[in-house]
């Protein structure tokens, strides 16, 4: 069963990988450092690595849906992500969008039992 085991793995990351955006996108309303971001997402239960954050939050920026900054004040220095006026638009209807398939899915699940 070891294939079987595989299968499921890989599903359970498409699974999240979709729902890592949007979680990502939600917590960004302010601006927060990565590791800060990963700690946040883990204490309200979306487990991030910080090897899986990182190229999503430049790929996120790259789109033009975050803007980064360095703060240098502190010990060390941090780069600070923020959503855009865009990135806020497309926040909204993705949590929309979510919303609704929430929705959909618990109704065909509830059938299921």
């Amino acid at each position: 069963m070891p294939a079987d085991n595989e299968l499921l793995s890989n599903l359970l990351m498409e699974l999240r990988r979709g729902t890592l955006i949007l979680s990502v996108l939600s917590q960004l309303g302010e601006p927060k450092y990565g590791y800060s971001l990963v700690q946040n997402l883990t204490q309200r239960g979306v487990e991030i690595e910080p090897n899986t954050l990182y190229p999503l939050l430049r790929r996120l920026e790259n789109q033009g849906l975050l803007e980064s900054r360095w703060e240098t004040a502190g010990q060390r220095p941090r780069k600070y992500y923020q959503r855009t006026k865009d990135g806020t638009l497309i926040y909204r209807e993705l949590k929309s969008e979510w919303e609704t398939l929430c929705s959909g899915v618990g109704n065909l699940l509830e059938e299921e039992s």
